[in-house]
């Protein structure tokens, strides 16, 4: 691909990329017609699911189902693998019943999430600290931003340090400069005023800046998708953080590396920006289609267990067995929904109809809501 404006290149992959250009990009390296095409395709589809979500009366469903399986995802995309059972399971374990294992990495993510949520709504802006603090949630760690000494390479596994690998890219490094760069990063994406650029396109052009600039020992990859979300939160694009990316990452892995390296190798910030707003347009239809059955799923459950049974507070029942495919008795009582024997026995009458499921694992009783979760395993 020829572009009328010459982006700066990394010249030798083996050195670090101090010269990396700051932000705004030059409009001749990246507008063109496919571009705002691709765009507008993007606009439409996540217009779509907000205006959607926005309708719901109580869209934390979605919410759960779409966080956790994003945090599952983004976590393999780092070789960090679970399985939905341990997922869910872990997720209802109460704080005396310590997570281990590859779910407690993915449950970090999750925090993580939140975390960046909450520090945007109480800052209204991107900040080195919000960065820092998703990454000592998602490593579970004390330290922050690599020292200058710190040498780390991106090799062919998508990851860092070693001579044996190729080396694929090398980032910055060097006494104050990814602090100056990351700062730089944080005044791109908050100052709409400076810089009027559309936010799914700031968000694609963010992107690349965050890995490229690699800020941190390892966990990169997981903070920067985080930023994509919150960053699409923060330009009131969306409400909540419903956009399942790392599931199309993770099916174009390859696209997705190459898009990352075809910038910083070649400066082709088109075909980059092009894939994240395929991303995002695949991704928002994707969530769309869920939204939709999981509404139509449980008001067919409502209905069903409103003519079959004399349950007391059926709405309150069913959005407790739709918060997570694995319910138990004790998350009725810690609402304050039911007592224990009352939640009990709803449980056990919504399994005899076929609704809920009771298993026994490792000595807890759950009740898997069977309808919910085989939604799940198909996404």
């Amino acid at each position: 691909m020829s572009v009328k404006q010459q982006y700066p290149v990394n010249p030798d992959r083996n050195v670090p990329w101090n010269t990396l250009p700051d932000l705004p990009l030059d409009p001749e390296v990246w507008e063109t017609i496919s571009v705002y095409k691709q765009l507008a395709k993007a606009k439409e589809a996540i217009g779509k699911l907000q205006g959607r979500s926005i309708a719901l009366p109580d869209p934390s469903v979605l919410i759960t189902i779409i966080t956790l399986q994003e945090s599952r995802d983004s976590s393999a995309i780092e070789n960090i693998f679970t399985t939905n059972d341990e997922l869910f399971q872990a997720y209802t374990q109460s704080a005396k019943e310590p997570v281990k294992g590859p779910a407690k990495e993915v449950l970090y993510y999750r925090e993580a999430m939140w975390e960046g949520i909450n520090f945007i709504e109480k800052n209204q802006k991107f900040t080195r600290e919000y960065f820092v603090n998703l990454y000592r949630i998602v490593k579970n760690t004390n330290d922050g931003i690599r020292p200058p000494v710190a040498k780390v390479y991106i090799s062919k596994s998508g990851s860092l340090q070693s001579f044996q690998k190729e080396t694929l890219y090398t980032p910055p490094r060097g006494e104050g400069i990814v602090e100056e760069k990351l700062d730089n990063l944080a005044s791109f994406v908050n100052d709409d005023e400076r810089y009027n650029i559309d936010p799914l396109l700031k968000m694609a052009m963010a992107h690349f800046q965050f890995e490229a600039i690699h800020p941190f020992r390892d966990g990169n990859g997981r903070v920067g998708r985080l930023f994509n979300i919150h960053l699409l939160i923060q330009k009131k694009v969306l409400d909540y953080p419903i956009l399942y990316l790392s599931k199309f990452l993770i099916e174009q892995r390859q696209r997705y590396y190459d898009g990352l390296a075809g910038v910083s190798q070649r400066g082709d910030w088109q075909e980059w920006i092009l894939f994240l707003l395929s991303a995002l347009e695949h991704t928002a239809e994707f969530s769309y289609q869920l939204l939709n059955q999981l509404v139509e799923m449980k008001q067919d459950i409502l209905e069903y267990i409103r003519q079959k049974t004399s349950i007391r507070n059926p709405d309150q029942l069913v959005d407790m067995i739709f918060s997570n495919p694995y319910t138990k008795v004790a998350h009725f009582v810690d609402n304050h929904i039911y007592a224990e024997k009352t939640a009990r026995d709803y449980l056990n009458e919504l399994t005899e109809l076929g609704i809920l499921e009771k298993k026994v694992i490792r000595g807890h009783h759950y009740y898997l809501n069977s309808e919910l979760y085989r939604l799940i395993e198909e996404v």
